[in-house]
């Protein structure tokens, strides 16, 4: 059964090496992101289970002690999900489980097992309910950390330029996500989503397939939209 969630976003840029002189920007996400996984520690689970935007090469479950790195995005910084030699079979993380990897070390993560899930962004949205579902069902105590930003079309300098829609359905993630609104997760645009390059959606609403039961209540801790990408952090407890 889920008993906690905490949802980051996923840029590379949330680690300070690869955001070089821009790092200070992301300070407050960061210490949002480290509150966010204090609550997962203070849950106690028996496994806790890390989602993110995945590519199709990046799908895929991902074992304990799988390794990533940044050095696509031009910074020596290797990484691994939770403890381990670093000799788990495998492909490599993808790029958002690469960033919680990270967050997990920053944090000092030694609470439970861990297992990484890519999820694949064009995954249908009753997909992604019922593998949240079979997540909740793994153990008696799981904890999920949710990886996904909400739109890229923000401001004209964004990855996907402005978009008038991007705001709204920022305001709405961010009301869902800080509220624990399942229903609402459920039933987000993956249309609208994918035009406004929004990677979270296909892990969200995994979230809200493992929280169908669980009667969680939602807290916002950060939401903004530096570089014109929108990030939430929440936590669901």
């Amino acid at each position: 059964m889920l008993v906690a969630a905490a949802v980051c976003p996923c840029p590379p840029l949330l680690v300070p090496e690869a955001a070089a002189g821009a790092a200070p920007e992301l300070d407050a996400a960061r210490t949002a992101c480290a509150d966010a996984l204090g609550v997962l520690a203070a849950s106690r689970p028996d496994l806790l289970v890390v989602l993110g935007p995945a590519e199709q090469s990046g799908r895929g479950t991902h074992p304990q002690g799988t390794r990533g790195s940044f050095r696509g995005f031009g910074v020596d910084v290797d990484v691994r999900l939770g403890t381990g030699d670093g000799t788990a079979p495998g492909r490599e993380l993808p790029p958002s489980l690469a960033v919680a990897a990270w967050l997990l070390e920053r944090t000092g993560w030694s609470d439970a097992p861990i297992e990484g899930l890519g999820v694949g962004e064009p995954l249908a949205a009753e997909r992604c309910i019922e593998v949240g579902r079979e997540i909740a069902a793994r153990a008696e105590r799981v904890a999920l950390l949710v990886m996904g930003d909400a739109s890229a079309c923000r401001t004209l300098k964004a990855p996907g330029y402005l978009d008038e829609r991007a705001a709204p359905f920022d305001a709405e993630v961010a009301r869902a996500l800080g509220t624990a609104d399942v229903a609402a997760l459920k039933t987000l645009d993956a249309e609208l989503a994918y035009e406004l390059k929004a990677s979270g959606r296909a892990p969200w609403q995994v979230l809200a397939g493992a929280a169908e039961d669980a009667a969680l209540s939602g807290t916002l801790l950060y939401e903004d939209a530096p570089y014109g990408v929108g990030y939430v952090v929440a936590t669901w407890s």
